[in-house]
């Protein structure tokens, strides 16, 4: 038996939306206006990808060189249903407005193209274009899009003029496409020859519907490369939060950040945890619980030697980082948000292995199965253990790399934390 459950009341759940709606006091249409939080508007956040500076990331992308007179196509798979859609898009590491000229929704039909007669023109407070600030981040209006959970829909967004780097998302896990040109409305998808695994400004997708019972409340899985996906099949959504959302019938949503660290902001691996946490995940719509896994890094980094992209690599304390994550339970529980623990994974034969990194992780995980300070705990570290060596992967569980799951491995996760969330 791999999880334990701790009982804890908590405050009703808060449901903000703080960075939302906002939008240059100039540009082509004003900021949306704030929702009501009547049972006919009651936004879920069906999707979401965290935010992350431009950069050259961890394989070839556009972020730095932005678009310009371009069309860019993303495809998502949303964990809720609804028969309304909107989406949030984030200019938060932008240093100017960005302008969006159009922006479209659809069903995907295969790679680029869209299901006929399913593209919807989406608006902000009713015109098609729209300019967001530097740091800014908004959603549209609603649009009328019949969605079941699981479906997946494609994003387009067309830029006429030049958007300067991009904020974005590194590792997708899924293809991204791109075509010069206005090609927003396009149903095949033969314009889109250029293809990376990142996405762009897409931060969220939500689904609301009048006649759809009120749905349980989200579940956010928040974390590293981990939670991310990284080792998963690409294009074929195997990620640990694929495989939670297959088995609940509730929003699930990933705010993992490959190389993210709980206590120090880093150039290729986005804020610190402790700084993105009210933004990445309390604040996604409907959020109720928030599953926590991360750490690693903090440790590992510093016994990584020449890796220049793992900077800062300070040498990280059991008690600075239990410190961390107080952090994060007190920001939780002062929303009325569930958060549940994970202990790391096992380390030994990766580059994240070493001295200080064992004893650690060690002394960390001890804390999280016995604290009683998160909700629940979910042991991640014997349930993915080498049965032969407690400080390996197992094999049957590991990507090539020891350090992440493979698809096997993400089930295997889903299943130990499902009744827990």
């Amino acid at each position: 038996m791999f999880a334990r459950l701790v009982r804890r009341a908590t405050a009703p759940i808060a449901v903000t939306a703080l960075g939302l709606g906002l939008i240059a006091a100039t540009g082509p249409a004003p900021a949306a206006a704030p929702e009501t939080h009547t049972s006919a508007t009651r936004w879920s956040a069906a999707w979401a990808a965290s935010p992350q500076t431009p950069s050259t990331g961890f394989t070839p992308n556009w972020s730095q060189e932005g678009f310009s007179r371009q069309t860019v196509r993303q495809v998502v798979r949303v964990t809720g249903a609804g028969d309304q859609v909107r989406i949030r898009l984030s200019n938060a590491y932008g240093t100017s407005p960005l302008h969006v000229t159009g922006a479209t929704i659809a069903r995907t039909d295969k790679a680029a193209a869209v299901r006929p007669g399913t593209v919807r023109h989406l608006t902000f407070r009713g015109k098609r274009s729209v300019a967001i600030p530097a740091h800014g981040e908004l959603r549209t209006d609603p649009a009328p899009l019949a969605l079941q959970r699981l479906d997946s829909v494609t994003v387009t967004l067309h830029f006429a003029g030049t958007t300067g780097p991009a904020t974005f998302h590194s590792q997708a896990w899924t293809d991204s496409y791109r075509a010069d040109g206005d090609h927003r409305a396009d149903v095949s998808g033969d314009a889109f020859t250029e293809t990376t695994q990142s996405w762009y400004y897409l931060s969220g997708v939500d689904v609301t519907g009048r006649a759809e019972p009120r749905p349980k409340g989200g579940v956010v899985l928040f974390g590293d490369s981990i939670t991310d996906g990284f080792g998963s099949t690409t294009n074929a959504d195997r990620r640990y939060s694929d495989a939670l959302a297959e088995r609940l019938d509730r929003p699930v949503l990933n705010a993992g950040i490959g190389g993210n660290l709980v206590l120090n902001d880093s150039a290729w691996y986005g804020e610190r945890s402790t700084a993105r946490f009210g933004r990445d995940a309390l604040d996604q719509p409907g959020v109720s619980t928030v599953a926590l896994l991360q750490g690693v890094n903090d440790l590992g980094f510093s016994e990584a030697d020449g890796q220049p992209t793992y900077k800062p690599s300070p040498v990280v304390s059991t008690e600075e980082l239990i410190a961390g994550y107080r952090t994060l339970i007190a920001a939780a529980h002062a929303r009325g948000v569930r958060i549940v623990g994970s202990t790391l994974l096992p380390l030994k034969g990766t580059t994240h292995w070493g001295p200080h990194s064992a004893q650690v992780s060690d002394e960390v995980n001890q804390w999280i199965r016995t604290s009683g300070e998160f909700d629940a705990v979910v042991d991640f570290d014997r349930l993915l253990a080498d049965p032969a060596d407690p400080d390996r992967l197992n094999p049957a569980y590991a990507y090539e790399d020891g350090l992440h799951p493979n698809d096997a491995g993400y089930r295997a996760m889903a299943a130990a934390v499902a009744p827990l969330v």
